[in-house]
């Protein structure tokens, strides 16, 4: 007997025209943030050594890079400073400095490129000698003291004329101390992305090294949270809403598509995904040695988070997929 199907998914793949049509998922430049790192000095910009192609850039350079970024369609960028390590302390006092590099660079941003969305980084391992997230003392992260401390540091982020805060800490109750530190002190209109989802991942790798922002002793287990958990993230999104965010974040991005997914159906707000540094040093490496082909990765590991439900996507690749859709 001949087979003779009635349904036939196939008759919809045949021709380029019919898959554009039904394509359920589209990528747009605007569902991007571009992370960026940027660092002191005039006129330079260092390469990652192990992020390749991808840069830090003193502030001058970096509005040009902003630049770049707003002519491709991108709208929203996250900003990650590299301080110096002679302004480190256990305190993290630099991160407070209304001239501080970070500050600097908001300022810079919104008068030469005021359109673009500027996100701002809160955490404060980038100017902790002790490289963590919070305060230590007697070897322990301490959790209040930390949340007032990003309290401040987010304020003076808003002060420097920053869109949106995005505490990455993990620490219990910041996001309603910022959020209470904000209205307080006339910034109503200030976002927060939270980190609301942020897994203690070997994938973060690259990223200490861009930053030089490494733990100095043991990790980060006792605040980020264990890869094996999903319920434990779903109970954190529900408090960082109920203390006032405004967009959620999971990160890292590919192996944790399971929780975009949950996030996104579960509480119906914008759903952030952070496509993090040892996901795109990954995909390079691969490329390098040509087991896989670059731009195809790049695109198929963006609509992979589109389909899991992320509504944006902060990803390295960022103006690298922006330039091939505008082509």
């Amino acid at each position: 007997m001949t087979v003779h199907p009635y349904s036939r998914p196939r008759r919809l793949r045949k021709s380029e025209a019919l898959r554009a049509l039904v394509q359920e998922n589209h990528l747009q430049a605007t569902d991007f943030i571009v992370p960026l790192f940027f660092m002191e000095g005039e006129n330079a910009k260092e390469e990652i050594p192990s992020m390749p192609g991808y840069y830090r850039y003193t502030i001058d350079l970096l509005i040009e890079e902003v630049a770049s970024c707003f002519d491709l369609g991108l709208r929203s960028v996250l900003l990650f400073a590299k301080v110096p390590d002679e302004l480190k302390d256990a305190k993290g006092s630099e991160a407070l400095n209304p001239e501080g590099l970070m500050q600097r660079a908001i300022k810079a941003l919104k008068k030469n490129c005021p359109e673009m969305c500027v996100m701002t980084d809160v955490a404060l391992d980038p100017y902790s000698s002790d490289g963590h997230d919070g305060l230590v003392e007697d070897g322990e992260i301490v959790n209040d003291a930390s949340v007032e401390l990003l309290g401040e540091m987010a304020l003076s982020h808003a002060q420097a004329g920053a869109d949106i805060v995005a505490p990455s800490d993990m620490m219990d109750g910041r996001i309603g101390y910022i959020r209470e530190v904000l209205e307080e002190q006339g910034f109503p209109n200030v976002g927060i992305m939270s980190y609301a989802v942020k897994y203690a991942s070997c994938f973060y790798g690259p990223f200490r090294d861009a930053l030089d922002s490494a733990p100095g002793f043991g990790d980060k287990k006792t605040y980020q949270m264990n890869p094996a958990n999903a319920e434990e993230g779903l109970a954190e999104c529900a408090l960082d809403l109920q203390e006032g965010a405004d967009i959620l974040m999971v990160k890292p991005g590919m192996p944790y598509l399971d929780m975009v997914r949950l996030v996104k159906d579960k509480f119906k707000v914008p759903v952030a995904a952070y496509q993090v540094s040892g996901e795109f040093s990954m995909i390079h490496a691969a490329a390098d040695k040509g087991w896989l082909n670059l731009e195809d990765a790049m695109l198929e590991s963006a609509i992979g988070f589109k389909r899991a439900g992320a509504d944006l996507i902060a990803s390295y690749f960022a103006k690298d997929i922006a330039r091939l859709l505008k082509s």
